[in-house]
């Protein structure tokens, strides 16, 4: 199944498509795999859409989904998964750094783990760092 996987080289992904991946990382490693209504509670979507997007990452082959018993992360999923939270985790500590609340700066960072160019939450990174 790998074969066929989603690279950044071979296809984009959305907003929506990383923050599922995300989701599917951070719930798996708290219990293994990542259910419809998991990833529903956790994203603030109906179970319904949930599923509907495990068949879309399941296509592009970042989930295997086994209906009925959830969905798990291929090794480009997991990978994905990892640098979003990543960029997440790094634009956190940033805005939080300069006074963000940490409700709001979650909130923002959501948006800008998507928008932001590696090379500038790797400055971002080093900045936080240098600043402890």
């Amino acid at each position: 199944m790998e074969a066929s996987a989603c690279s950044s080289a071979h296809c984009r992904l959305t907003m929506k498509e990383e923050d599922y991946l995300e989701s599917i990382l951070n719930i798996s490693e708290e219990k293994g795999y990542a259910k419809a209504k998991d990833i529903a509670d956790d994203l603030g979507v109906s179970p319904s859409s949930a599923s509907e997007m495990f068949v879309k990452l399941s296509r592009k082959g970042l989930i295997v989904h086994r209906k009925y018993e959830g969905v798990t992360l291929t090794e480009t999923g997991r990978s994905v998964g990892v640098q979003v939270r990543f960029r997440h985790d790094v634009l956190v500590e940033f805005l939080k750094s300069i006074g963000v609340s940490e409700e709001t700066a979650d909130k923002d960072a959501c948006f800008m783990e998507h928008e932001l160019h590696m090379e500038t939450i790797q400055k971002i990174k080093e900045f936080v760092e240098k600043r402890r």
